[in-house]
Order: structure tokens, then C-alpha cells, then sequence
């Protein structure tokens, strides 16, 4: 389908198509656009944010630049299959991406080495750990990423009053229990103000709404998440991976991120032995906001000198030496993140 979107200012035209693929037993729904350059960047959005909140400004100025971008909803969330719904079990999150990152490189119109992926928020933490995974990988963006839940969690409990973190608390035990049993899970919303039962409530976690449904413009986002995924996020550390990261890995983070602070992040991008770190003023949100700007333009000066155009093609051998290469990283069974009977989520 072709929709008109904004890029600086002008009205483009862009074709951009829905998509799906199949991860596990269930199908993920996705936006195609198609580029002009033969590189593809795989995207996907925070904690339970949807593909259009969640990518469609970064993915739009993307593909005015020439790339291919897909866009994609998580297992359970959005317009992807999967029950029960708006639950974020991280391991079958992981294996999406290798869904995803195997669909792209199939495309038509997409070199399969000359892909990328890119994460904002939970996501940014993924990308981390998909990067470490997938040695083939041509470059990864992670903005404002949660690299280590455990050194988050301390300011998310500052700025939280301690009866509402109780509840929460017991809230989310008696969702992961439930979840045992088949029961729907508990929902709380994404951010609210302290004192009241919420995922977070940090200041800039406020400006959620304001900085990815401006004016309601995705009315069809639910904007909440089952309380034992939100617990769960807070023992999460993809971080400790990202030594492992042979490819290019870009951590663009927010000085004044509350959600997931910024040390954790710089800490994991020196790790990386090809690690950049770009800071931007502001809080978690600030590439949505005011820091719109100078965030796609660090991204696109990253994608560019790492997704350069080809100047001729690879001769035909080495291309299917290296296809067999990229379709064994991307075939292997993921990793579990926990062993033993828990509920998903």
C-alpha cells in the first residue's frame, strides 16, 4: 500500500507493504519498505510499543535514504499471532529476530550482507545480544538501549512510592503465577505517575505518549503490559554480551535517560571491540523529541560508513559461500534464556 509520511519537512510518497513471517508456530507482521541501496535495517520497538510507535519516523529516514527497512511486531503484540497478548517473554522476543533476520535476507532487492538491525529501549538490549549471535550481521544501532535491568532498577524504585511498588509487586507475582495455569495475564500500564500501579515512573517515562503517539496517531496501540514481563525486564542484561559483538555496534544514548540509564550502555559499547557511543542530551524518549534530528543523523552517518554501496558484485562462489555461512547463523535453535517449567512473559 502507498502512504505519504514526513521526512524534513516535505510530503513523499512511500510504498510500503504489510508483510509476514513465521517465528515458532506463529506469524509476525511486519512493513516492508523497499529501498534503492541493496542494505536492509531490521527494526523493532520497546516494551510492548508496536511497529508503528515504535519505528515509523527512524524507519521513514531510513528509507529516504535508500534502505531497505523492515519493521516487525513481537509474538503477542500488535498485529502478530500469539496468545495471550501483550506479554514479552524475552527468549521467544530473541528467536523473532532470527525469524526476522532470515525472512530480510530473502527479500527481493536485499544483499543478505548487508544487513542491520535496530533496537530502541528493550529492544536496544536485544539488539545487543542478536549482534552477538549473528557474527554475519553488517552493523547494529541500539538507542536509548536497556543494557542492564538490575542497575535500572534501583532509579525506577526512586521515583516510585513504596506502597505502589508493593502492589506492583504482588500484582506481577500473581500474573507469573497465573500464567502457570493458562490465566489472562495482568495488566498494568507503561508509565504513570508515582504512587500509582505501573511499570514505570520516572519522569521521562512520562513522556512515552507525547513522544511516540503525538496526537493520538496510533489510537490502535495498547499501551500496556502483563506485570510479571515488567518485573521480569528488571533481571534482564544483555549488556554482558556485548564483547561478543563482532559486527559494528552503534549505542546512541540519552545523558539523562531515567528508563534505562546511560552508564550501563556506555559501559557495553566500550565492551564491544567495535563499539561507537554517541550521547544526546535529554531524557529516555529525546530521539523521538527535540533530539529527533541530531539521533537519524548519527544512525545515517553509522549505516553509511558501514553499509557502504557495493562497487561490483561478489563473483558467484564467494556469494554462496558466504549465503551457506549467514543461513547456518540464522538457522541455529536460539539459546534459552531459563531452563525449568515458568510462565511466559
Amino acid at each position: 500500500m502507498s502512504r505519504p509520511y514526513e521526512v524534513e519537512g516535505a510530503q513523499v510518497s512511500v510504498e510500503r507493504e504489510k508483510v509476514h513471517f513465521v517465528s515458532g508456530d506463529t506469524k509476525c507482521a511486519a512493513w516492508r519498505y523497499p529501498g534503492t541501496n541493496g542494505a536492509c535495517v531490521i527494526m523493532a520497538g520497546g516494551l510492548t510499543v508496536t511497529m508503528e510507535p515504535g519505528t515509523d519516523r527512524f524507519a521513514q529516514r531510513f528509507n529516504a535514504a535508500g534502505y531497505n527497512v523492515l519493521a516487525f511486531d513481537y509474538r503477542h503484540l500488535g498485529e502478530s499471532g500469539g496468545q495471550p497478548r501483550q506479554i514479552a517473554p524475552i527468549g521467544e522476543q530473541l528467536a523473532d529476530w532470527q525469524a526476522a533476520i532470515a525472512f530480510a535476507r530473502s527479500l527481493p532487492g536485499v544483499d543478505p550482507t548487508r544487513v542491520a538491525i535496530w533496537g530502541f529501549s528493550l529492544s536496544g538490549g536485544h539488539v545487543v545480544r542478536v549482534a552477538a549471535r549473528n557474527p554475519g550481521l553488517a552493523a547494529a544501532i541500539a538507542q536509548s538501549p536497556l543494557a542492564d535491568g538490575q542497575a535500572a532498577a534501583p532509579n525506577a524504585v526512586r521515583h516510585q512510592k513504596p506502597l505502589a511498588l508493593l502492589r506492583f509487586t504482588v500484582r506481577a507475582v500473581r500474573d507469573a503465577l497465573g500464567g502457570l495455569v493458562g490465566r489472562d495475564p495482568l495488566l498494568v500500564p507503561l508509565a504513570g505517575e508515582p504512587g500509582t500501579v505501573t511499570s514505570l515512573t520516572t519522569p521521562d517515562a512520562l513522556d512515552g505518549d507525547r513522544a511516540l503517539n503525538p496526537d493520538n496517531r496510533y489510537p490502535e496501540w495498547q499501551q500496556e503490559v502483563a506485570a510479571r514481563s515488567a518485573l521480569r525486564v528488571g533481571f534482564y542484561r544483555p549488556g554482558r554480551y556485548a564483547s561478543r559483538v563482532r559486527c559494528p555496534l552503534l549505542m546512541l544514548v540519552c545523558e539523562q535517560d531515567g528508563v534505562a540509564p546511560a552508564g550501563a550502555a556506555v559501559r557495553a559499547g566500550k565492551r564491544a571491540p567495535c563499539g561507537e557511543i554517541v550521547r544526546i542530551p535529554g531524557g529516555h524518549y529525546e530521539p523521538f523529541l527535540g533530539g529527533h534530528e541530531q539521533a537519524a543523523e548519527a544512525e545515517l552517518s553509522f549505516l553509511r560508513r558501514h553499509l557502504p554501496e557495493r562497487s561490483s558484485p561478489a563473483t558467484s562462489k564467494s556469494a554462496g559461500r558466504r549465503m551457506a555461512q549467514l543461513a547456518d547463523e540464522t538457522t541455529r535453535p536460539p539459546s534459552r534464556v531459563s531452563s525449568g517449567r515458568q510462565p511466559r512473559g
